[in-house]
């Protein structure tokens, strides 16, 4: 037993040290392959250029990365809202009995593959918007950013109801015994005292979005638009990869070296948006 307790420390390290080194490695795969685009492609012409067409020699990525912030912006006005509502019925509103049955259903969501989303999306949604807004074309980013977004309403959700859980109910009973009702409580108590969870939670949730694939792949289009009109087609950094990756992309050639230079770029967004919900849940954490 002795020497399985000397041995268990060091198992229990190398679990940690693999997570550390496949990151590591994925970045250094990244970084190598991106410095072998930029030898050929400017930097400044590849994150200043407004023409993203690789087959054509052009590599401008601002069109990507337009769409890619359009679809999140979408997803994040529908998500966030329909999250916190959602957690604070079930905080502070909802019957053990109720949150017990509501919670897990709305977990569902998070387990549907996305590619089921995509064709949601393309055959329910977008119909739908159609039929609202004449002359929208099949492919475009409102239908891709609203699916996104009910994709992302159970990360919001339960985070957040977690965060608002852990809030002391001396502090909900301190607020009725003034006389407050329920619905004060909820907002100017235990929203306020939950908020660094709660930010935290949308961020981690935009980062999401932002790294989403399948949907905005088969609802968005593929079409490299640098546009804030969300009835237009778009496509994202994780869309363009999907579109090379399965098309006839030579190894080593410069298309080739420009997944990785896209893949790069949208590891700094979900890389910076994770440090973003670090320093956020450091910074306003509330401690009882």
């Amino acid at each position: 037993m002795r020497k399985l307790e000397n041995i268990i420390p060091y198992l229990l390290l190398l679990s940690a040290l693999v997570s550390i080194l496949t990151t590591a490695g994925i970045l250094f795969t990244l970084l190598r392959e991106t410095f072998g685009f930029f030898s050929e492609v400017s930097f400044v012409e590849f994150y200043t250029g407004t023409n993203w067409s690789p087959w054509s020699g052009e590599f401008g990525v601002l069109p990507l990365i337009g769409g890619t912030l359009l679809i999140t912006v979408i997803a994040t006005l529908v998500a966030v809202p329909l999250g916190l509502m959602s957690a604070i019925f079930l905080s502070e509103y909802a019957s053990e009995r109720v949150r017990k049955v509501i919670k897990p259903i709305l977990e569902i969501l998070a387990g549907i593959p996305t590619v089921v989303y995509g064709y949601f999306a393309l055959t329910f949604i977008t119909p739908i918007l159609q039929a609202i807004i004449p002359g929208l074309s099949i492919f475009n980013a409102l239908s891709g950013g609203i699916v996104v977004g009910v994709m992302i309403v159970p990360m919001v959700a339960s985070l957040s109801e977690d965060a608002m859980n852990a809030v002391p109910n001396s502090l909900r009973e301190g607020a009725y015994a003034l006389g407050a009702t329920r619905l004060e409580v909820a907002m100017k108590v235990v929203v306020p005292a939950a908020l660094s969870g709660i930010i935290a939670a949308i961020v981690l949730a935009i980062s999401r979005a932002i790294g989403e694939t399948m949907i905005v792949t088969i609802a968005a289009g593929a079409t490299p638009n640098l546009t804030m009109n969300p009835a237009e087609s778009v496509q994202t950094m994780t869309a363009f990869i999907v579109q090379a990756a399965t098309g006839d992309t030579t190894y080593g050639s410069i298309i080739y070296y420009s997944l990785y230079a896209v893949g790069i770029t949208l590891f700094v967004f979900t890389m910076l948006m994770n440090l973003l919900s670090q320093y956020i849940s450091r910074k306003f954490r509330e401690e009882y």
